[in-house]
C-alpha cells in the first residue's frame, strides 16, 4: 500500500512539472521573426491572458481580450497585439512555408495587403484570413471531385443504391 501511494506521489509531481510547451514565433510591425519556446502558463502570464484564451478548439474564433486579438482556427492559433503577432504550435509543414515565404513580407508591406495604410492589427487579421481561405479552398479543390460524384449518385435515377462507402469518405473528410 505505501509503494502504491508513494508511485501516485511521483507521477503527480512528475505531472506537474511538464507543462506543455508553445512553440511561438512573433513578427513585429516590420515583418522581423523571432522563435522560442515558452510553457504555457508562463505565456499565460506573459500575455495577460486566461488558459481558456489559448486552448485548442475544434471552431474558428476571433476574440479581443485585453488589448489583444486572439485567432483560433483549427490548427493555427494567433495572438496580435498592437506591436507584434504572435504564432503558436507554428510546427506544421503547411504553416512553416507560409510564415517565412509570405507573412513576414506582408506584414512589412510588400504584399498585397489592403489593409497596408492601417494599423498592424488590421494587416496581421488580413494575411492570416487570407492563409485560411486559401488553406480551405485547397481543401475544397480536393473534395469538391468526391462531393460532385456523390451527389450525382444520389440524383441519378438509373442507380437504386448509392455506395454508401463514398457518403462515409466524405463525412469523414468533412470532420478534418
Amino acid at each position: 500500500d505505501l509503494s502504491r501511494h508513494c508511485s501516485t506521489e511521483v507521477t503527480q509531481a512528475t505531472l506537474a512539472s511538464v507543462a506543455p510547451i508553445f512553440s511561438v514565433i512573433k513578427f513585429d510591425k516590420e515583418g522581423n521573426s523571432t522563435s522560442y519556446e515558452r510553457k504555457k502558463t508562463e505565456l499565460y502570464q506573459e500575455l495577460s491572458l486566461q488558459a481558456r484564451d489559448l486552448r485548442f478548439q475544434h471552431q474558428v474564433n476571433i476574440t479581443p481580450r485585453n488589448n489583444k486579438i486572439i485567432m483560433r482556427m483549427e490548427f493555427l492559433k494567433a495572438v496580435i497585439t498592437p506591436e507584434y503577432l504572435l504564432i503558436l504550435d507554428y510546427r506544421s509543414l503547411n504553416l512553416e512555408n507560409w510564415l517565412f515565404q509570405e507573412l513576414a513580407s506582408q506584414l512589412a508591406g510588400e504584399g498585397q495587403l489592403v489593409t497596408y495604410s492601417l494599423p498592424f492589427e488590421f494587416r496581421a487579421i488580413e494575411a492570416i484570413l487570407q492563409y485560411w481561405i486559401s488553406y480551405l479552398s485547397g481543401r475544397l479543390s480536393h473534395l469538391q471531385p468526391q462531393i460532385l460524384e456523390t451527389l450525382n449518385a444520389l440524383v441519378d435515377p438509373k442507380l437504386l443504391s448509392l455506395d454508401r462507402s463514398k457518403v462515409h469518405i466524405l463525412l469523414q473528410n468533412g470532420k478534418r
